[in-house]
């Protein structure tokens, strides 16, 4: 069968035919090299913290008595400067511990593809933050879509029905998530600031924050306020509720207030006195709702005690 004048034939060079695994070896080790800590830049927007913590010390303490054992991963950026895919902690930690140069594997790679090997190493880590993956799933969409494939990202948290070539599917896949979890974990990207760091702190439940995504940022602030006065979170039921009546156009700060005002399981008792110098000063037998009245009471009995020694002092 004749070939298509289109079609073309690949030769391996002639080097490569009779190249070594040591040369091959050789080859890669020249990509290993100590670069300046001042010419290595930040992932932008690198979705990962770094964190000065315990694991951080033990980490500085290592690279102070046997350096990093490990490279970290860079790329040459077209200025000549270089950029961290893999190695944060590293690099932070090499810094501290008071280094002019990081060990670093120098890899060729383009904007997306550096995007995606950055994702996939750090979600190798022990402990990932809520944020942390909300951050990494859309930026390895994202990179995904660009590079010609899909994402489908819509305003629902559940995905629609399966299409192959599907990014959000071979996402999970790659991460053992489902689709999705993929796609309500990149809603909490919507968050403001303020709530999706009480996700991290698991003050507010994970699904209920996917639904309190989808407020404006005036409503979700508003919620926080709510939050703070009534001293709990929203349960689901309640999230839900506040989305229902958003997409009404119906959810004002009263209604936030009044749906936040609700008794549920994670209610806590809302303090008659924020003051601990009074709240202190009350008798753990006192019945809660009661305190009001018990201070009250007792102002009253200190102030007779200051009017009856006035009348002594007379």
């Amino acid at each position: 069968m004749a070939r298509s004048r289109g079609s073309k034939i690949e030769l391996t060079a002639y080097d490569d035919l009779f190249e070594t695994d040591e040369s091959r070896a050789e080859a890669n080790l020249g990509k290993i090299r100590e670069i300046p800590l001042s010419e290595i830049d930040e992932f932008p927007d690198h979705p990962f913290k770094v964190l000065i913590d315990e694991d951080m010390e033990q980490l500085i303490d290592s690279i102070k008595r046997i350096g990093v054992m490990t490279p970290a991963t860079v790329r040459q950026k077209e200025d000549g400067r270089y950029e961290v895919i893999s190695g944060h902690r590293r690099k932070k930690a090499s810094e501290l511990a008071g280094f002019k140069t990081l060990k670093c594997e120098v890899k060729e790679l383009s904007r997306d593809e550096a995007i995606i090997v950055m994702v996939e190493s750090n979600l190798q880590r022990s402990v990932i933050l809520p944020s942390e993956k909300a951050f990494a799933y859309k930026m390895r969409l994202e990179a995904m879509k660009r590079q010609g494939q899909r994402s489908d990202l819509t305003s629902s948290p559940l995905a629609t029905k399966l299409q192959n070539g599907r990014s959000d599917i071979e996402l999970g896949e790659l991460v053992g998530e489902s689709k999705d979890q993929i796609r309500r974990f990149i809603r909490l990207t919507e968050l403001v600031p303020e709530i999706l760091q009480m996700v991290d702190e698991r003050q507010i439940a994970f699904r209920p924050a996917v639904e309190i995504s989808y407020l404006s940022e005036g409503q979700q602030y508003t919620l926080l306020e709510a939050m703070s006065y009534n001293d709990a979170t929203p349960s689901l039921a309640q999230a839900i509720k506040m989305k229902k009546f958003m997409q009404e156009g119906k959810l004002t700060d009263e209604v936030i207030q009044s749906i936040m005002q609700e008794e549920k399981p994670n209610q806590k008792e809302k303090p008659a006195f924020k003051d601990e110098r009074i709240t202190k000063l009350i008798p753990k037998t006192i019945p809660k709702g009661q305190e009001t009245d018990f201070v009250v009471k007792a102002l009253e009995f200190y102030n007779r005690h200051l009017q009856r020694n006035k009348s002594f002092e007379r």
